[in-house]
């Protein structure tokens, strides 16, 4: 059965990013800016979360969208930014298309930049 989860890494410092906000929504499937919260959790140790964001029945085909909390991380480490951010809630909107695999969406930040792509 799939599952979908994700990790956070910090390549300013070179470590996992402990203690990141991680809200994931669904999105309607209209296409519109309507969407659900599901999760909300916050990171642990090793830049993961303590299980899957979604598994089960609860893992569909559909459209969703992860926001981090990567200036608040950065502003709790005591990381010089501008004010307000460059980096700072990151979103990424992405599809499930099969509900028997597993979706892994790591996503790599530093103040100044990011990126994730679909993992294993």
């Amino acid at each position: 059965m799939g599952r979908l989860t994700t990790h956070v890494l910090d390549t300013a410092n070179g470590r996992p990013a402990s203690g990141v906000s991680v809200r994931l929504y669904a999105l309607d499937a209209a296409g519109s800016q309507g969407r659900r919260l599901l999760r909300d959790v916050v990171t642990n140790a090793d830049g993961r979360c303590d299980a899957p964001l979604l598994e089960g029945e609860g893992f569909a085909v559909g459209r969703y969208e992860i926001v981090f909390g990567a200036g608040a991380y950065f502003d709790a480490l005591g990381t010089a930014q501008p004010q307000p951010p460059f980096v700072d809630e990151v979103v990424i909107r992405f599809g499930i298309a099969d509900a028997a695999q597993h979706y892994h969406v790591p996503l790599l930040v530093s103040p100044w930049s990011y990126s994730t792509y679909r993992g294993s």
